[in-house]
């Protein structure tokens, strides 16, 4: 199976060099996700919504690829503020509180652009049946 590039269309794929997933073979690699509202382009102001956005983006992409949330094998997150990891962490458990991938958290100085509070990074393996 050739390597395939999954695309939000975000002309900064281009112009940065990468794409929003990338398939290969049984995995998809999915790329650092802010909490962006595509629908609207906004970025909300809390973590909360910000970490539901990152996950509807990671979603969307993984299913572009054939796979599903519960394909995740690996998250990796990257939060600005360690008050807001109890607040992003209740959103993970949402989400992924069945799944259970493994992950780390990252405490970072700053992520592109100061509004944004979290960034989510997955990798998923399609399952055989």
């Amino acid at each position: 199976m050739p390597r395939r590039l999954i695309s939000t269309g975000s002309p900064l794929e281009k112009t940065v060099g990468y794409s929003r997933a990338v398939v290969d073979g049984d995995f998809a690699f999915v790329a650092g996700t802010t909490g962006y509202d595509y629908a609207t382009m906004t970025m909300p102001a809390d973590v909360t919504s910000q970490s539901r956005n990152c996950f509807k983006t990671i979603e969307a992409a993984l299913k572009e690829g054939g796979f599903a949330m519960a394909d995740i094998v690996r998250a990796t997150y990257y939060v600005t503020d360690a008050k807001d990891v109890d607040a992003h962490f209740a959103v993970c458990g949402e989400v992924l509180g069945d799944i259970r991938p493994a992950a780390t958290l990252l405490i970072v100085v700053g992520l592109a652009r100061p509004e944004m509070k979290v960034e989510i990074e997955v990798t998923a393996k399609r399952r055989t049946a």
